[in-house]
């Protein structure tokens, strides 16, 4: 019984989706106060009713517009909120009226100024109003005191060719029309003028998406500022079709065919819609005589859509920076700003979804588990792609009932007021969360239309996004699609090159590497100004000397010793401080902006500090020292306040006693160089420091070279 009951509960939800699926996207009607004898055509709101076009007032002169010698057009009036026929229209204003044709027309938002269509000639000189120069014009009215007054022309009419089928935008500020003016695309195009205040800009071409060869006419613009026309020129069903268009990031988006039954094998043109496009009017010749139909909306025509972008959480964090790390000493840590942390240079790290997190990367001493340098900090923020979202298992088995929803749709400052759904299949629906059934196996392309109103300026958009469901024979076909894409390995995007994702840098050592910037031991900080003869330093030795350095933007001072050209140099020094009790030591990082520390700084750079290269085997200054050593004479002559100690320090190859003479003797050469250059005796130290102070281990002969090295301080 059980099994029965579901199968029939199956069958109603498929028969459902049936009728669904074969319901037409448009239900179409003749429009009431339409005539089966006469023409109506191009309809436009006007307070509570419509006005429009016909023939049906009897005219003794010819239409010189048309080979079927018709009467002419003349503009009228429905008003459609009580019961209404075709004998209900009215002529819309005796003011307006001519003995040739007139209208389509269009109105302000207040109802108050009118643009309409007619002859430009109005005389009863039969020879000038049979003239192949009786083009159509553009004319305009003011309503006053019930009355349309003050017609003007628009300025530019022309006898050589028809202006036509006028259509203001919403806000007032463009005036669409069709002409055949030379230099469009063939035929009839479309074009607008721009409100400059007083006046109407100069006519621009919509361009070659909107325009063809053939005929495009008929313009009607929404208050979000798409476009309906009517073409025969794009593809279509036959004669006139009405074509839908945004304008999108500067341009026009290709037009896109209204669904049958608007649009037929027959002329259709002339449409006007409510802002939701939830019901409309348009004319068409579908039925012998040309008519004005009334549409509903069953199903919303989705027009445009998008690939849907997956919303991604899961990056790789990365450094790779150029300020090298001896992972023997010391432990990366990265810090991701939501409880979890990683001990990898090179990690990958999936977040729980959008938000903000603060993310760090510190260098760790290993051996204490200090923190020993801050390399990197900012903040990360991740946001949801802003699209329509299709949320549902992109792989299905026929028969199975899938659940849809566009739940997740992210689109701030818009509120969603409708859902539609385009299965892929013929089947539709609406709402915000829908099921549905595939019968067949294959490939389907899922589309989510949404309409959207504007929360800053009420304006009603439509936008579309599109997804892939595949749909297999059964659940075994199923599993091994589920596992060959699960075996199928994606490289995570590295968090610098993720669409949707913003960093805000805190700090970043790498930025100030790429300046002139050195590295320093900081023993500690301070609100408070401590003072260098403070006993805090009792027990640093004097191969150390303290600096204070003050922040006026933290309103810190911070005491700093050691300054070095790379990280891993200061590590030595930086072990024999925690030895001494200064447990918060930790390394930090400044650019120089004294310009003399600046240019000692490249000068270094450029001629490197290694002993090797300033002494020969004998102990004699090389050519590369002089070099240097007038490179600084320059230096000190420019800079006249300037005092520098010249420190020479060597291996531990030999004994301490022997390296410090040495290293004494070395620095006073240099000393005595840049004396007898002409640089002030009381403007320079000379300092011998032995192996006193390594910067890398003793072991190996390439690093005894960097400890056999020679430092040009500024005291």
């Amino acid at each position: 019984m059980r099994k029965k009951l579901l199968t029939g509960i199956l069958i109603i939800f498929l028969f459902q989706q049936f009728i669904i699926g074969q319901s037409e996207i448009y239900s179409v009607t003749l429009s009431p106060f339409s005539s089966k004898k006469y023409d109506e055509f191009s309809p436009v709101y006007y307070k509570k009713g419509i006005v429009f076009c016909t023939n049906r007032s009897p005219n003794l002169f010819l239409n010189y517009s048309s080979s079927q010698n018709k009467r002419q057009f003349k503009i009228y009036y429905v008003d459609t909120t009580g019961k209404v026929n075709s004998r209900s229209a009215r002529l819309f204003s005796k003011n307006l009226k001519t003995k040739l044709n007139d209208g389509p027309v269009t109105f302000n938002s207040g109802g108050d100024t009118i643009y309409y269509s007619r002859n430009l000639e109005l005389t009863k000189n039969m020879n000038k109003i049979s003239s192949p120069r009786n083009k159509l014009g553009i004319f305009s009215a003011v309503l006053v005191k019930g009355q349309w007054t003050k017609i003007r022309e628009f300025r530019y009419n022309n006898e050589m060719y028809n202006i036509t089928s006028p259509c203001l935008s919403p806000d007032g500020k463009r005036l669409f029309f069709a002409s055949d003016k030379p230099g469009g695309f063939g035929g009839s195009d479309l074009y607008y003028c721009q409100w400059r205040g007083n006046y109407w800009s100069e006519p621009v071409n919509l361009g070659p998406v909107i325009n063809t060869a053939g005929n495009e006419s008929y313009p009607f613009i929404n208050p979000s500022g798409d476009i309906f026309f009517s073409s025969d020129g794009h593809p279509g069903l036959g004669g006139k079709d009405i074509f839908f268009s945004q304008f999108s990031d500067s341009k026009w988006l290709t037009p896109v065919h209204l669904d049958p039954p608007i649009n037929s094998k027959y002329d259709d043109f002339g449409i006007i819609t409510d802002t939701l496009m939830n019901e409309g009017y348009f004319s068409s010749n579908r039925n012998k005589s040309i008519d004005i139909y009334h549409f509903k909306t069953n199903f919303r025509q989705i027009f445009y859509s998008s690939i849907q972008k997956e919303n991604q959480y899961c990056f790789m964090f990365n450094d790779n920076g150029s300020i090298v790390i001896d992972t023997g000493k010391l432990d990366y840590k990265w810090s991701f700003g939501d409880g979890n942390s990683s001990g990898k240079a090179v990690v990958s790290h999936c977040f729980i979804g959008p938000g903000n997190y603060d993310i760090k990367l510190d260098i760790i001493e290993r051996v204490t588990g200090k923190l020993f340098f801050s390399k990197l900090s900012y903040n990360l923020e991740i946001r949801d792609i802003e699209q329509p979202y299709i949320n549902s298992f992109d792989v299905a088995v026929k028969g199975d009932i899938i659940e849809f929803d566009g739940l997740k749709s992210y689109l701030p400052g818009f509120k969603i007021l409708t859902y539609s759904w385009d299965f892929g299949d013929g089947y539709r629906s609406s709402g915000e969360s829908v099921k549905h059934s595939y019968q067949k196996k294959g490939e389907y392309i899922v589309n989510l239309g949404l309409t959207l109103k504007s929360g800053s300026s009420g304006n009603i958009n439509k936008t579309g996004i599109s997804k892939k469901i595949l749909v297999l024979n059964d659940l075994k076909e199923k599993a091994f699609v589920l596992d060959k894409k699960a075996s199928e390995k994606t490289a995570l995007p590295d968090i610098k090159n993720f669409e949707n994702l913003k960093i805000g840098i805190h700090y970043s050592a790498e930025t100030e590497f790429q300046q002139d910037a050195v590295f320093v031991i900081e023993l500690f900080s301070s609100k408070n100004k401590i003072g260098l003869n403070n006993i805090i330093f009792r027990n640093v030795p004097k191969k150390y000397t303290i600096r204070e350095k003050y922040n006026p933007d933290a309103d810190i001072y911070s005491y700093v010793t050691d300054q070095q050209m790379s990280l891993m140099a200061t590590y030595p020094a930086y072990r024999d401080i925690l030895s001494l009790g200064f447990k918060d030591a930790r390394i930090k990082m400044y650019v120089l902006k004294d310009p003399a520390e600046e240019e000692l700084h490249n000068l270094i750079k450029i001629n490197g500090a290694f002993a090797d290269s300033y002494f020969d085997t004998s102990g004699k200054l090389t050519s590369n020292a002089y070099i240097m050593l007038d490179q600084i004479v320059k230096l000190m002559k420019k800079y006249t306040s300037m005092k520098l100690e010249v420190a020479v320090h060597t291996d531990n190859a030999g004994s301490a006693e022997y390296n410090l003479v040495l290293s004494q003797r070395h620095s006073q050469d240099l000393v005595k160089y840049l004396i007898m250059r002409g640089i002030n005796i009381k403007r320079l130290v000379a300092t011998g420091f032995g192996g006193s102070k390594p910067i890398a281990p003793n072991f190996l002969e390439k690093d005894r070279k960097l400890n056999r090295r020679i430092d040009f301080i500024i005291l």
